[in-house]
């Protein structure tokens, strides 16, 4: 109580003031100290949140981090279109989510005399290695009444390819073992057929195809590829070489379909392995070692895709003259091919798969004809060289091992018409010009059975014969592929400065 008058007394009010002074500077120091602090919290938080937004944002354009993982630290990039997308696990693919009711599963009848494919069959799928499968399940769903959009495919597994590559030996689970024995089916249909003697077939016709492509096997069959006496001695059968489907869920009955598609039509082939693309090697292996020992003795054999016309009767015209217990290989034939290195392309191979510069002269897969002789050595050579994801250049390496040279005829257009330039507004179907071709690739079902019925109606007259381009098929720049499309991907038509060398 004394302490003010003190204070008073010594120094007359002044230094109590410069206390007070002092006392009030120190209050507004820590206020200014807190408020800066609340500032630095607020700040904070608003970083944050726009952190959380901006993460938002790009996750809602498709900026996941399992694709960026993808895209910065996968050793097989981001090639989008190379064979078969790889699944969920165990190679099944993703179910698709409907909200139409779902159709009770038919129990499949035992059919006499015809293997049965099993339900889920242990198949070569190096494809469903991916550490993308998760996030295609959620791809591969749809909401009722809106189309699907197609899922992402991921890239190819290199890797796992070399790992399971040795793997070439696959289970036949529909088989056609009478196939080539005309004197046996004769003796059966009452010798009815002219009494051939021979026990097989002059040409064999082998199509590739999948099981959900039911139509395309149908319009073979009604067209180009109908089997039977084409002339005395002449025998025709026609094959259907399958693998099991990679999507089951898009056609959850193909055991069904074609257990009895065989069972109509004995025309099928169905190995286990899936129908993909890189497979398609794995199918020409099978198909050569079943030549060999079901139909040795087939004189020729005219193998292609099933998206193909073919003039079968100028085929057996160019054959008139040819021995098959020699060696021949006709078709359209690709010289300085180099490897595709570039990632988004279907025909992608890395170095470390295949380190050549070229590849062998090889012919296009839309449609080549061999003898008889000649597919026996190919079966042979083919467990000699290693599998190749590319089924044509595979074939083009087995001809060399056995030196057999691939001769090219004009007549095979597996890679698009070209356009005269003396007639430059030619109509692409013009069945006149057709008439002149062997093999022409990427038609459709319908274009296919228009053009048959248009070379087969007695009416039609051609009277100018069409001059047909003969030098074999390069890529411009001596093998350097620039902007031209690759390999079999070309257009019907085509103008020779849309991709061959003049």
């Amino acid at each position: 109580m004394f302490s003010e008058p003190k204070c008073l007394q010594a120094s007359g009010m002044s230094f109590c003031q410069r206390l007070e002074r002092l006392r009030k500077a120190v209050m507004v120091r820590r206020i200014l100290h807190r408020r800066g602090e609340v500032i630095c919290t607020l700040v904070l938080l608003l970083l944050l949140c726009l952190l959380l937004y901006t993460q938002q944002a790009l996750l809602s354009s498709g900026w996941s981090k399992p694709q960026l993982k993808l895209e910065i630290h996968s050793s097989t990039s981001s090639s989008r279109i190379l064979l078969g997308a790889r699944g969920a696990k165990g190679g099944q693919e993703p179910s698709q989510v409907t909200s139409e009711p779902q159709l009770p599963l038919c129990k499949l009848q035992t059919i006499p005399g015809i293997s049965q494919p099993e339900s889920r069959p242990q198949t070569r799928s190096p494809q469903t290695r991916s550490r993308s499968g998760k996030k295609k399940k959620a791809a591969g769903t749809k909401t009722a009444g809106n189309v699907p959009s197609a899922p992402t495919v991921p890239p190819f597994d290199f890797e796992g390819y070399l790992r399971e590559k040795d793997n070439r030996n696959f289970k036949l689970l529909i088989d056609q073992p009478k196939k080539c024995d005309i004197r046996g089916e004769e003796e059966e249909d009452g010798g009815g057929r002219g009494g051939s003697s021979t026990e097989a077939p002059y040409l064999l016709i082998a199509v590739k195809s999948t099981a959900a492509d039911f139509d395309k096997r149908q319009v073979v069959r009604q067209t180009w590829g109908k089997e039977g006496p084409f002339q005395p001695g002449v025998s025709i059968r026609t094959l259907f070489l399958l693998g099991i489907p990679r999507n089951r869920s898009a056609l959850p009955l193909w055991d069904q379909l074609l257990a009895y598609e065989s069972r109509t039509f004995r025309d099928i082939l169905v190995w286990d392995f899936e129908d993909t693309f890189f497979n398609l090697t794995l199918k020409e292996t099978h198909f050569l070692d079943w030549v060999n020992s079901s139909c040795p003795h087939v004189k020729f054999i005219f193998k292609g895709d099933a998206d193909v016309y073919v003039n079968v009767e100028n085929i057996l015209e160019m054959l008139l003259d040819r021995d098959p217990e020699e060696d021949l290989f006709v078709g359209d034939i690709i010289v300085h091919a180099k490897p595709i290195r570039r990632r988004s392309s279907k025909y992608f191979v890395p170095e470390f798969l295949y380190g050549g510069g070229l590849y062998p002269n090889y012919a296009g897969g839309g449609g080549f004809v061999m003898s008889g002789r000649t597919a026996r050595r190919l079966s042979s050579a083919c467990r000699q060289v290693e599998l190749f994801p590319i089924d044509d250049v595979f074939l083009g390496m087995c001809l060399q091992l056995i030196g057999v040279k691939a001769s090219r005829h004009q007549g095979f257009r597996t890679f698009g018409i070209l356009r005269p330039s003396a007639a430059p507004h030619l109509q692409t179907f013009d069945p006149c010009f057709y008439k002149e071709l062997m093999v022409v690739h990427s038609l459709s079902v319908p274009q296919i059975w228009l053009m048959w019925n248009l070379l087969h109606d007695q009416k039609l007259s051609c009277h100018n014969r069409t001059s047909l381009r003969s030098r074999p098929f390069k890529w411009r720049g001596k093998g350097r592929m620039g902007d031209v499309t690759e390999y079999g991907e070309n257009k019907v038509f085509i103008t020779p400065r849309d991709q061959l060398e003049d």
